[in-house]
């Protein structure tokens, strides 16, 4: 079984992991201001805020957590293209919370597939590297 990175469970990551670097919970002053002079529906704010918040924000993981959480993107592009929309609704009971406006991106999956394509560029060697492995080892 993989474990977690820093914490002493298993590593189970979900589609959220990916929106973690975005989180603007008490931090509205410097990372929300930050991040809102981007837009995530324009391509080349997108691309600057994938590779900033997220491919930098995961570069210190294993290839086999990469790999990991790979395939949780991956799995979730195979499936109902509602899930990007539920993901990024606001939850007021969350302890976290995304910039204004991204919970009415008209086209989220655009978002993630931007995401699985960086992402399968950026981890190109992790990811092949892991798959020659026996995940039932891990």
């Amino acid at each position: 079984m993989l474990m977690h990175p820093y914490l002493n469970v298993s590593y189970n990551p979900s589609l959220g992991h990916f929106l973690g670097g975005f989180d603007i919970y008490d931090r509205e002053e410097s990372l929300g201001v930050e991040l809102s002079e981007y837009d995530p529906e324009c391509p080349s704010d997108r691309e600057f805020l994938i590779s900033r918040f997220i491919v930098k924000r995961f570069a210190a993981l294993s290839y086999r957590h990469k790999f990991v959480l790979f395939l949780v993107l991956e799995e979730a592009l195979d499936s109902d293209s509602s899930i990007f929309s539920e993901i990024l609704e606001h939850d007021p009971m969350s302890p976290s919370s995304l910039p204004p406006g991204w919970d009415e991106m008209e086209n989220p999956r655009a978002f993630f597939e931007d995401v699985y394509l960086k992402l399968s560029e950026a981890w190109v060697d992790d990811l092949y590297k892991a798959s020659r492995e026996d995940f039932s080892t891990w």
